[in-house]
């Protein structure tokens, strides 16, 4: 059995995320400010692509658990009828795991981002990603999807050998 190999932990940025969708975050935004001077308003961070065969926008409360250390990459899956964006309810510092590749995910193209309790994501339609991972006991995220009909999962899992271990 083959040793899977160290996935690096890179910062979440924009510009590295960009290929993968939208990065939830204030930082560097200017605000409108609304209620009578007393809100400020970070407008359309990102946009929900949930249309698609019928599909409507919902919005959720995930309760993830820590999953325990090493952290191996064993599947990653996507959303093909809809965007996924997830923005933490807490201060606490998570991962981001995405991949690219049209039919299944290339094992060579796994990346992984550190995000700030600050930062959420916005995964694009068809983006191969891992399901939330925390570095907490438990986190909890604010999740916007879609809800309809249509095959709107697909999973994808790895043998040994492209498997991945992130780099802590």
């Amino acid at each position: 059995m083959s040793t899977p190999r160290a996935l690096p932990i890179e910062p979440l940025t924009r510009a590295a995320f960009a290929p993968f969708g939208e990065v939830l975050d204030a930082a560097g935004v200017t605000p409108r400010m609304i209620n009578e001077g007393t809100t400020e308003r970070f407008h359309a961070l990102a946009h929900a692509d949930v249309s698609a065969e019928g599909g409507a926008a919902i919005v959720s409360l995930f309760r993830a658990s820590f999953r325990g250390l090493p952290f191996t990459i064993r599947m990653l899956e996507r959303h093909p009828l809809g965007t996924q964006a997830f923005y933490p309810l807490t201060t606490d510092y998570w991962l981001v795991v995405v991949g690219e590749g049209a039919v299944r995910p290339e094992a060579g193209s796994i990346r992984c981002f550190r995000a700030s309790g600050r930062q959420g994501v916005n995964y694009a339609r068809n983006v191969w990603h891992h399901p939330v991972l925390i570095l907490a006991p438990s986190q909890d995220f604010l999740v916007i999807d879609r809800e309809g009909p249509g095959n709107n999962l697909e999973e994808c899992w790895f043998e040994p050998a492209e498997q991945r271990v992130i780099a802590i």
